[in-house]
């Protein structure tokens, strides 16, 4: 047994104060240094997201075994606790001392941005428009005003069911978050994490009685235009209630 003298105890153990400190200072760099990436866009609004539900009526194997990509929709409007669920399981906050989110990430980079395009009468009390979802503070912040679901459709070779859903997530990467650590593997871990997200979304989607698919057949210029950024969309994802 190797005999730790009390001096060496004493400075091991006040070393863990500083190291969880200096992890939580690390952690707040690259919360701002994500919210640095994001600069020039403005936020027009603001509005506060119920707080997510942790427990659900359906188990996660059974998830597993109904999820389907869906691609017909009712008219209907889906409700902000509805979306606030969804966008939680995307990118919400699971653990806010070191901003760990539901879908793991390499490094707790997190590159990975949210979007929530609403149509005109698509979520209850939701003026239609193009969001971004802040996790941090669980909310969307509203970038730009109106309808831009056909616009979106034809951005995604015209595929109806973008301009039929009551909203569609669009996923965007700031790759550099991450290939700033890991060099060009960086990508690689991009997209994997973007593909956590989406099921992320699917087996949400079927816990709350809705359906989704994932698009990745679109014009990256074109979306990038609807959104009013320049950083490169992943995924499309429309979302309403099954038909």
């Amino acid at each position: 047994m190797v005999r730790v003298g009390r001096r060496s105890w004493l400075v091991g153990y006040l070393l863990i104060p500083l190291a969880a400190l200096l992890g939580l200072t690390l952690q707040g760099l690259r919360i701002k240094e994500r919210e640095r990436g994001r600069i020039g866009v403005r936020v027009l609004g603001r509005v506060r997201l119920p707080k997510p539900s942790l427990r659900g009526r359906m188990s996660v194997e059974e998830a597993l075994a109904r999820r389907r990509s869906r691609r017909e929709y009712l008219e209907k409007p889906l409700t902000l606790a509805q979306v606030s669920q969804i966008l939680w399981s995307a990118q919400g906050i699971t653990e806010p001392t070191w901003g760990f989110r539901t879908a793991p990430s390499a490094g707790a980079t997190y590159p990975l941005e949210v979007y929530l395009v609403v149509r005109e009468g698509g979520v209850e009390g939701l003026e239609p428009g193009v969001y971004h979802y802040n996790p941090h503070r669980h909310e969307l912040e509203l970038i730009r005003r109106g309808d831009y679901s056909l616009e979106l459709m034809a951005a995604c070779l015209d595929q109806s069911w973008v301009g039929e859903a009551a909203v569609n997530l669009v996923i965007t990467a700031i790759y550099e978050r991450t290939t700033k650590w890991y060099g060009e593997r960086g990508y690689r871990y991009v997209y994997m994490e973007v593909g956590h997200v989406g099921e992320n979304v699917y087996l949400q989607c079927e816990a709350l009685g809705l359906g989704c698919v994932v698009i990745g057949a679109f014009y990256d210029g074109e979306v990038k235009e609807i959104l009013g950024v320049e950083e490169e969309p992943m995924y499309v994802i429309p979302v309403g209630y099954p038909r």
